[in-house]
This record gives C-alpha cells, structure tokens and sequence, in this order.
C-alpha cells in the first residue's frame, strides 16, 4: 500500500511576511494589490480570515471587510525561494514531489531516503524541520492516496498533522461534505445537491453509470473518490497545462460597457495571482465570451515571449476583443486563460519564433 503525504503551508504569503517583519504577527494581514486600485487578495492571516477575507477576493472588498487591515504587495521571488528550500527538505526523504503551487505539494514516501516505515513520522520530522530551520508552520495530510491525503491535511489547520487509514476512511468520507470532495466546485456542488447529493454517503449511492451520464470522464473518478479510491500517482514535473477564471454576471452587459472592461481587468488580476502562486508563466492568452443567448466564442492568441503581470495579459485581452465581431452584444459570462505554461527553467530557454508569433496575429 502507497505511503502519501500532503504538505500545505498555513497562509504561506502571510506567514513569509511576518516572519520577516514581527512587527505584523498577530494582526490581520492581507498580501495583495492596492484596495483603492483592482487589486485582489493573494492570501491573508488567519485573524483576517475571522472577517470573511479570503484569497481572490478583490481588496476593496476585503477593506470593507475589515477597514483596519493591513495591506502588503506580493513579494514572489521571495515566496520563490522560500519554496524552494522547502522543497530541499521535501527532498531529503524522497525525490517523488509533486508542488501543486508554492505551498502545496504531494510526497509518495513508500519508499523513502532513509527507509523509514512510518510516513507519520516522515510527517512529524518535515513540519519540524520547516519549523526550525525556516520558522515555518505547516499542515500535513498522511494516507494511502493523494485523494485523502489532500483532506487529512484540510482537517486541522493551521499546523495540523492528520492520518486517515484504510479502516477509517470510508467513515470519513460518508460523512465528508460534498464541497470537500476533489473536483467539486461550486457549480458542481450545487447540481449534485439538487439530486439530493449531500454528503459522501449520498454519492456513494449513485450508480456509476448515472454519474458518468452527467459528468463524463469526472463521473469515474467521483465514484472511486467516494469510495476512497485514487490511483493518481505522484508527479515530479507537474505543470497544469493552462490556468483561468471566469464571472457570471447577474445581469446581462454589453461586451463593450465600461462594466465589461472592469470585469476582465479583475480577471486579468485573479489569473496573474494564480499563475504566480505555481511560480509559471504562460504564453498563450483565451478569451472567452458567453452571449445572453448562450452561444459562447473564444478567442486565442500566442504572446510574444512569455507573460505572468496581469497588465500584460490584459494588453492581449485588448487585442483579442477587436477579433469578436459583435460588440455591441450582451453577455452573461466573461472568462480569460493563460496556457502554454512554463516553469521558470523551460523559461530560460524561451524560443518562440518571430512566424509563430505573427501567425497567432492572423
């Protein structure tokens, strides 16, 4: 059976940031933009969490939240490097790591550097190594899969160290809210609950073919979850092919509004934040356009050299909206995809052709 381990930094930005300036400990802290400008929270401390912040939120929001917080600008390289000796540690036990982000990462230490037998002590010494060498909390999930190693490190936080076993796993899960489950989104939440999909126990109920019928490939894979089934196996140069965000309004607007622009200036914000927080760029930028009628178009352009600033992507944002004909349209729903990801090694390679790029233009 699989040993796995899930390590998620608590507040990973925040924590960087107060460990670096005492001054900040204890207050509500928020590492983002500007809140008077189109900044959004890239993360936030847990007192200001106690005031509903949370990540991706725009900071004017957040300030409204909780006027006396206090803002700080994103410092990535360092979080970078702070990572990186992470994952030193990481690596002291096993070269099978997969980062899902800065501060997140998957461990497979059934077989490990120092033949240890037990991946909760593995567990153990990681979460004090990081803490006595970086003075760095973090919590970690142990099991059988990376299924419920990811909810094992969700259940106590900040700090936490949870084990789920075989023989405890299915309890668990029955009673694991529908939410909680991987590749449950808020959308997808709400359609399993309006089939009275609740908890785990609900979709362990449902017929695998009925499943499939609804969600496709992703039916497969609730049914083996719900059953506490994962055969993903640990991979050490993950690199997600394309990240994005979108916004449904509640009321339809003319893709040519000043509202139009706003909303894909945010956008353009929220997907710079989370292409920075895996610590890739990308060279590929999607439009994507959902018409009131719902008829939906996307438009694509490759980028000139790779690009991570939210003012850079929204320059070919720009560029791509002169390629929708119809303006003038209303729209329900906006969204925007950086693809043709790069780690910060294949960056310095970099060699995209002056005819790729004009070709992409067409």
């Amino acid at each position: 059976m699989r040993k796995i381990i899930h390590v998620d930094m608590d507040a990973f930005f925040a924590q960087v940031e107060m460990r670096d300036n005492p001054r900040l400990k204890g207050k509500p802290l928020i590492v983002g933009g500007d809140p008077n400008e189109r900044g959004v929270v890239a993360t936030c401390s847990y007192e200001a969490r106690k005031y509903g912040i949370h990540s991706a939120m725009p900071g004017k929001t957040a300030k409204v939240l909780c006027p006396h917080a206090i803002f700080v600008r994103p410092r990535f390289e360092v979080y970078k490097a702070v990572s990186a000796q992470i994952g030193e540690i990481f690596r002291r036990y096993t070269d099978k790591v997969e980062f899902l982000s800065l501060d997140e990462a998957y461990l497979d230490v059934t077989e490990n550097k120092k033949q240890m037998s037990s991946a909760t002590q593995i567990a153990k010494e990681i979460k004090a190594a990081i803490w006595n060498e970086l003075h760095l909390t973090g919590s970690a999930g142990v099991s059988y899969n990376k299924f419920l190693a990811k909810i094992a490190s969700d259940y106590e936080k900040p700090n936490g160290l949870t084990v789920i076993t075989p023989d405890k796993a299915q309890e668990l899960l029955d009673n694991l809210p529908i939410n909680k489950f991987f590749l449950v989104g808020r959308v997808t939440a709400e359609e399993l609950k309006k089939i009275g999909v609740h908890y785990g126990k609900d979709l362990r109920n449902l017929e695998l073919s009925y499943l499939v019928s609804v969600f496709k490939k992703r039916g497969y894979l609730l049914y083996d979850f719900a059953r506490g089934i994962d055969e993903r196996e640990v991979e050490c140069s993950r690199v997600r092919k394309s990240i994005g965000a979108e916004t449904t309004f509640n009321e339809d607007i003319r893709l040519s509004s000043i509202e139009a622009k706003e909303a894909l200036e945010a956008l353009a914000e929220e997907v710079s934040l989370r292409v920075k927080r895996r610590g890739v760029w990308g060279k590929n930028v999607t439009l994507k356009v959902k018409f009131s009628e719902f008829n939906q178009i996307t438009r694509s352009m490759m980028t000139s050299s790779s690009i991570v600033e939210p003012q850079e992507i929204m320059n070919y944002v720009e560029q791509l909206m002169h390629k929708v004909d119809n303006l003038d349209e209303k729209v329900r729903l906006l969204g925007i995809t950086l693809s043709h990801l790069m780690t910060e090694d294949e960056r310095k390679h970099e060699n995209i052709s002056l005819f790729e790029y004009m070709d992409s233009l067409k």
